[in-house]
């Protein structure tokens, strides 16, 4: 497979799941900034969804204030946001449409589908919140048919493996850098654990991402700090906590290993990285404390996507 072909899926795929991430972020924070003062207290519900999708910093060159407007407007259609939902769609088409033929037909019809029936809410924008929710739910819908059409349909050969790291990479991200704002930044000094404010934030983070259910099936208990970030990190069973993430990318990247005749340095970064979540528990990661844990993570996931694209897609 030529290098540039490879790029294009790679990056198709963390396009489409940067778009769902960030729909379910403003979707998340929706719902707590919806619940009376009394329970979300004095906290930026919307600063901290601009932190948890990393463009807190470019978001205040353009607004002065993180309000719900600026913030849907600015996460969701300002095309000056290069990760905007607007901009990742537009993205993960371009590259597709330059991959058409590696491509199956489901998964191109999904995604060009989705794309121009969202045409008209980029142009009109979305006035109300009824309208919000339903570009918002659109959006994980696409994302939701595109991964399925993927898995569904193609050939499990390198094309299929290549938009797989793509995926992995940006969901293990995502991930993170949620439950590095909730520890780091999120709660405010004068709050305790346990807290009402602590509970409906922890319950926006596991909608974030789509954990909730699958948290009570796991502990069947009510929502506790330290399990959480045991679910998030160390789970393997959750689609979307580091371990899972590592374990697929470990796999992707030795089948692709396998295809070409010769491993790398791609494929002993993430083993390595693996191999520490493997003989990590929630005990030392505490004791470590989890904000510099997971900075160490979001660095070595970050590291990974550099060896790869430098060892397959350039």
């Amino acid at each position: 497979m030529l290098s540039r072909t490879a790029e294009n899926l790679y990056w198709l795929a963390r396009y489409v799941e940067r778009a769902e991430y960030l729909a379910r972020t403003i979707d998340a924070t929706l719902r707590v900034t919806a619940l009376p003062a009394a329970y979300i207290g004095k906290t930026n519900e919307w600063e901290s969804a601009l932190m948890t999708a990393g463009v807190n910093v470019s978001f205040y060159e353009h607004y002065s204030e993180a309000n719900e407007q600026n913030v849907v407007e600015y996460l969701s259609f300002n095309q000056s946001n290069a990760s905007s939902i607007r901009n990742c769609i537009e993205a993960a088409r371009l590259n597709a449409r330059s991959v058409r033929t590696a491509l199956t037909s489901e998964m191109w019809d999904t995604l060009n589908g989705s794309w121009i029936e969202l045409q008209e809410v980029w142009s009109k924008g979305t006035k109300t919140r009824e309208e919000l929710a339903r570009f918002l739910r659109f959006v994980q819908e696409t994302s939701l048919r595109f991964d399925g059409s993927a898995y569904r349909t193609m050939l499990r050969n390198d094309a299929y493996w290549f938009s797989r790291l793509g995926l992995h990479l940006e969901r293990a991200d995502n991930t993170a850098r949620i439950l590095d704002v909730k520890y780091h930044v999120l709660l405010p000094e004068e709050e305790h654990v346990g807290g009402p404010l602590d509970y409906y934030q922890w319950t926006s983070i596991l909608r974030s991402v789509s954990a909730l259910t699958a948290y009570h099936w796991v502990y069947r208990e009510t929502l506790k700090p330290w399990l959480i970030a045991d679910l998030l990190i160390l789970n393997d069973t959750l689609p979307r906590s580091l371990a899972s993430c590592y374990g697929n990318l470990v796999r992707n990247l030795d089948q692709i290993g396998v295809a070409y005749g010769r491993q790398g340095p791609s494929q002993r970064h993430a083993r390595g990285v693996r191999n520490r979540l493997e003989h990590s528990n929630m005990d030392d990661i505490f004791q470590r404390g989890v904000h510099e844990f997971i900075q160490e993570f979001i660095s070595d996931n970050s590291r990974l996507g550099e060896i790869i694209t430098k060892q397959y897609l350039i």
